[in-house]
């Protein structure tokens, strides 16, 4: 006999057939997988990529800027910049007007290693856009935005 406070699984159907976490998350992997593919050659995944292109900038960045706009907390994006700060693609330094905070900026090796991988982006970008209905593409951005 069983609980009949246990889910059912019916109940679990539903959840595999329905929830918007499940969907979203297995997009996201699948999507991230094809983006670290294609810049494996430059060793760079699809995280880094955001984040030195969240560099991209003529001024230096902010930790709180950067940590909200890829929706990290400042404990993981200073994880995510120790390898990237290694490789001299960004710099980190004291944030004069407030000795607490720290800037963020792309050297000349990140803006090269960028321009390297901005065509492997838009490649890949293309290829998934034909997936979708002509309008699909931009109404799943305006969907995906509205949920963030």
């Amino acid at each position: 006999m069983s609980n009949p406070s246990e889910p059912t699984f019916e109940t679990t159907c539903l959840v595999r057939d329905t929830c918007l976490c499940l969907h979203l998350q297995r997009a996201a992997r699948a999507v991230a997988r094809r983006f670290d593919t294609a810049f494996r050659r430059l060793d760079l995944t699809n995280g880094q990529f955001s984040l030195l292109m969240s560099l991209n900038r003529p001024d230096q960045a902010s930790m709180r800027g950067v940590a909200n706009l890829l929706a990290m907390d400042r404990t993981t994006l200073t994880a995510a910049l120790k390898p990237l700060e290694r490789r001299g693609l960004v710099t980190v330094a004291v944030d004069p007007t407030d000795r607490r905070g720290r800037r963020l900026m792309l050297t000349p090796q990140g803006r090269d290693l960028l321009a390297e991988a901005v065509p492997i982006w838009q490649r890949e970008h293309a290829a998934l856009d034909v997936g979708f209905a002509p309008d699909g593409p931009e109404r799943l951005r305006a969907d995906l935005r509205a949920l963030s």
